[in-house]
């Protein structure tokens, strides 16, 4: 379960707290229900985000030798960030993130999306497929990002590629072969965002006046490029695919009864990228009657909790608009709520607005693909082809003289 966690043979009853023993024989007290879920999140003294970046799967010597030859390090700066520091460090991600300067970016992003949603309607016409992850969704999070806070002059293809490699280094069930490589590749970026936040502008630029260290001004930059634009991309593909099977609700897009913003956020509820993350129980407590020592890992399902039939009317159902649809998790909740959810769901109206048409009269002919990852979706494509356009192929196709009827 814990690896996939978004899958169907999960969604049997489950006990508001559990313990699930992982890949490596170390348990975890599982958490279900959204209100515990939020107040493990709501309570950074008792449950610490100090395991957040932890990799999952021990890195044996080989892997941790690779890092330190790259001086790989990820100091307390965001995510897994309860000191002191935290504060002001998000105060100015936060910053760069502004509602105001995002919503600068929708009439560009806008007409992005729009020139590309018209190549693939060409393409689909003409009776090709298409790939909606690699060709419209996977790269525009990385695009925006970068017009809103200067990032290292890296190809967009080497970025993705650090990100995904990164989320699966940190948060995947590995072998020692492979966890080798993928150090390789997460160690071989790092030097960039080092020699970046020792020179950049921008965000990097502002950490650095304020007085952080270089690997404080790594660590924010590492982490905005694996949460910042990664987890957008996923759930952009995610959301995508999820509209290809609801035509009721497309249908209500175009005659506008379905608000875009609706749509989102029940994107967000059912199809979040981020299926679960962690905290560390800093004292004994007790969580829903469940007695949790110091020291103890905690999962929180953020998934499962978006289903809560205590939260959301229909949970199983895509009801844009529908009691508690909004009352999801996805973004995390307290001090360490995400600090892009404005950008994320700014991104997502968009593409909804302009791409949904595109399902329109498609059959899927291959559905996301999800790898084996405690927290991160990672889909790895989205294609689909205009089902009228294959009729009409099939239809023209010279057959074969084995299927010419004969006439005795």
């Amino acid at each position: 379960m814990l690896f996939r966690s978004w899958a169907s043979e999960v969604e049997a009853p489950w006990p508001d707290v559990a313990t699930v023993t992982d890949h490596v024989g170390v348990p975890h007290l599982v958490v279900t229900r959204q209100a515990l879920v939020r107040q493990v999140l709501a309570d950074p003294a008792t449950y610490r985000p100090d395991n957040a970046l932890d990799a999952v799967t021990p890195m044996p010597v080989t892997a941790l030798r690779v890092l330190a030859g790259h001086r790989f390090r990820l100091p307390p700066t965001l995510a897994n960030n309860s000191g002191a520091s935290h504060p002001e460090i998000r105060s100015i991600v936060a910053d760069a993130l502004h509602p105001a300067r995002v919503a600068a970016q929708r009439p560009w992003l806008t007409a992005l999306v729009r020139d590309r949603v018209t190549r693939l309607a060409a393409t689909l016409d003409a009776g090709a497929p298409v790939d909606l992850h690699t060709e419209l969704a996977a790269d525009l999070p990385l695009l925006v990002l970068a017009r809103l806070v200067e990032l290292p002059d890296a190809p967009v293809g080497a970025v993705k590629e650090f990100a995904r490699a990164a989320l699966e280094l940190f948060w995947a069930p590995l072998d020692a072969d492979r966890q080798q490589a993928l150090a390789t590749e997460v160690g071989r970026f790092h030097r960039v965002l080092r020699d970046f936040a020792a020179t950049g502008g921008g965000l990097a630029a502002e950490l650095r006046a304020a007085g952080h260290a270089p690997d404080v001004v790594v660590g924010a930059l590492f982490f905005l490029l694996v949460a910042g634009q990664e987890t957008t991309s996923q759930f952009l593909t995610l959301l995508l695919h999820r509209l290809a099977g609801e035509p009721s609700v497309r249908a209500g897009l175009r005659t506008g009864e379905v608000a875009v913003a609706d749509v989102v956020e029940e994107g967000l509820r059912l199809e979040p990228p981020i299926v679960t993350w962690r905290r560390v129980a800093a004292t004994d407590s007790t969580l829903g009657g469940t007695v949790v020592p110091a020291g103890t890992s905690l999962v929180l399902w953020l998934a499962r909790a978006g289903r809560d039939p205590a939260v959301v009317e229909a949970p199983d159902e895509f009801r844009p608009g529908q009691r508690g649809s909004r009352r999801h998790v996805a973004f995390g909740a307290g001090a360490h709520r995400c600090v892009g959810d404005v950008l994320a769901r700014m991104e997502a109206a968009v593409v909804v607005a302009e791409a949904a048409p595109l399902l329109d009269g498609v059959t899927v002919v291959r559905a996301p693909w999800c790898p084996d990852n405690l927290t991160f979706r990672m889909p790895d494509a989205f294609v689909v082809r205009s089902v009228e356009r294959a009729m009409d192929q099939q239809h023209d196709a010279p057959r074969s003289p084995e299927a010419v009827p004969r006439a005795y």
